[in-house]
């Protein structure tokens, strides 16, 4: 079945950075556009990054363009968000995804904290 572990969250102070990994297991993970999303609690998940299948082209959401960058090895099945300059505003639960055949599969999420 489907696997995504997302880890690397944790608190660190404005202006800092952190670097998120994603492993999956489960799919051929070389064949599938990765994506990150993010979630405040009471607010609707906003979508973060993404990269296709070679890693020949990412997309970030307007929020994060230009202090994120999202990675990908298909050798290892890993998916990484590298987040820099991070901001109060940056503090959410990050998810892993992939959709399948119109499916989305989730991670369990890694809480990310910018705060001084």
């Amino acid at each position: 079945q489907v696997q995504l572990v997302e880890s690397g969250g944790g608190l660190v102070q404005p202006g800092g950075s952190l670097r998120l990994s994603c492993a999956a297991s489960g799919f051929i993970f070389s064949n599938y556009y990765m994506s990150w999303y993010r979630q405040v609690p009471g607010k609707e998940r906003e979508f973060v990054a993404s990269i296709t299948w070679s890693g020949g082209s990412t997309y970030y959401g307007d929020s994060v363009k230009g202090r994120f960058t999202i990675s990908r090895d298909n050798a290892k099945n890993t998916l990484d968000l590298q987040l820099n300059s991070l901001k109060p505003e940056d503090t959410a639960v990050y998810y892993c995804n992939v959709q399948i055949v119109r499916v989305h599969y989730w991670g369990q999420g890694t809480q990310v904290t910018v705060s001084s």
